[in-house]
């Protein structure tokens, strides 16, 4: 027993560079004055990544739908989510992983590409050309202005339109929602293997989530996957070894592929104006709100290293478009890793690195089926759903503008045209019933820029 205890010269060594190193990230990532350690931050970071890796799978199914090579997107969504994540840890100590933004996704493929008939290329130049106009009104100030400026109203009837957008889009890939010529959209034969698939996928994934399971999504998304499968609705791997080479994904086929000459060229003003919009109030919201469970939000109401944490949104927005994917949002997703005790940048970082490791994934995710991925869809729309308890309906000012952006975001196939509509009706009807104190510069302008692209464009 006494001789186990004797120290030797190479025991002596790893504990001394095991000391240095948590010194070294103790003091990088102020741990201690955050009242948090490296255990504690590593498995934050392994709970946020198992709740939100599930955008590996559903954001190149939705990239693909508009032409994207999926491979391409696969490697794009990974490398955009690691470069961002990693600027989020180690350059603004945020315990905050980002990635695609769910609803960015779908307006760039539904809206943009499929809606307005642009080539993938085309609309990746829009994406960078925000991720610019981005980057420019965070380091003037003009961001937080412009978030402050919105009524509370519209920031939340933005959440729950997108929240319609997206389920839409997941039931729509389920089969579960057809087209019809005689009422555009009908019920699909909820009897095919495609929507009771997707149906089960949804089933356990609520479960799953109600029990407070985590990587519900993910789990249902393997789950679906593997039925479909063994009901034919998947092709079947001949052999083991055609999901198991770990060989990284070929981006070439996106890296660096964006047009932003097109997208100037194009006029596409509206559209670089949404995706900046959504990334304003959806980021901003999002990170203000996970600060504040996180406890880094001082007496003031203010956050420390927060514009640096809106420039890294921005820069990674760009990066995205470079690597071949679509605008990056902080997930609420996040919060779960925060439950766990994630304070630092270090939760970031360890996100960050399973994020890398999923690359060598690709032949798995290549194998995964929109029915699979639909679920998932279906219920982060109505996770957002849950932004309508903020809804005023005493005021119908306030109440119309509302509407109008929620429901004509599903029905139109457009963010764009739902923020249109609720900011043109919103500030016509404040201005028209004598409620000028509720309006400022800034919605006046915003309104502005709307009508004119309405009679630019038609």
């Amino acid at each position: 027993m006494a001789d186990s205890q004797v120290e030797t010269p190479q025991s002596v060594a790893v504990t001394e560079m095991s000391q240095n190193t948590h010194g070294f990230l103790d003091r990088f990532f102020r741990l201690s004055e955050r009242k948090t350690d490296v255990k504690t931050e590593v498995f934050a970071g392994l709970t946020t990544f198992m709740t939100m890796c599930y955008i590996i799978f559903v954001n190149p199914q939705i990239l693909s739908d508009a032409g994207i090579p999926k491979e391409g997107a696969i490697a794009a969504t990974i490398f955009a989510s690691v470069f961002c994540t990693l600027l989020f840890g180690l350059w603004a100590n945020f315990p905050v992983a980002i990635a695609p933004g769910m609803g960015l996704n779908a307006f760039f493929t539904y809206s943009v590409v499929l809606g307005q008939g642009l080539s993938w290329q085309t609309a990746l130049g829009a994406v960078f050309i925000s991720g610019f106009v981005f980057f420019l009104l965070t380091v003037t100030g003009i961001r937080r202005r412009l978030v402050a400026a919105v009524p509370d109203v519209l920031r939340s009837a933005i959440v729950v339109g997108i929240g319609l957008f997206i389920a839409f889009i997941g039931l729509k890939n389920a089969g579960i929602i057809v087209k019809s010529p005689s009422t555009f959209v009908s019920l699909g034969q909820v009897t095919q293997p495609g929507p009771i698939l997707t149906m089960i996928g949804l089933l356990v994934a609520v479960i799953l989530m109600a029990r407070n399971f985590k990587g519900a999504m993910i789990i249902s998304i393997l789950i679906t996957t593997l039925l479909a499968m063994a009901f034919g609705v998947t092709p079947v791997p001949h052999r083991l070894s055609d999901v198991m080479t770990f060989t990284m994904p070929d981006i070439t086929t996106t890296l660096g592929k964006l047009d932003i000459m097109a997208a100037i060229h194009y006029g596409i003003f509206s559209i670089i104006f949404s995706f900046t919009i959504v990334e304003l109030f959806d980021n901003l919201a999002t990170l203000i709100g996970l600060s504040k469970k996180a406890g880094l939000m001082d007496k003031n109401g203010d956050i420390p290293n927060l514009n640096r944490a809106l420039q890294a949104d921005a820069v990674g927005t760009m990066m995205s478009a470079t690597f071949g994917s679509t605008a990056l949002n902080a997930y609420i997703e996040n919060a779960a890793g925060i439950s766990e005790g994630g304070r630092t940048g270090l939760t970031a970082v360890v996100v960050a690195g399973l994020f890398l490791l999923s690359l060598f994934l690709t032949p798995l995710i290549m194998l995964i089926p929109s029915v699979a991925t639909a679920p998932a869809l279906i219920l982060v729309g109505a996770l957002m759903l849950s932004e309508i308890k903020n809804l005023s309906f005493d005021d119908f000012t306030d109440t119309i503008p509302a509407f109008l952006t929620i429901i004509l975001m599903p029905l139109t196939s457009s963010i764009a045209e739902g923020l249109a509509f609720g900011f043109v009706s919103y500030t016509v009807l404040k201005t028209l019933t004598g409620k000028y104190k509720e309006m400022n510069l800034f919605l006046y302008l915003i309104t502005a820029a709307f009508i004119i692209n309405f009679l630019y464009h038609g």
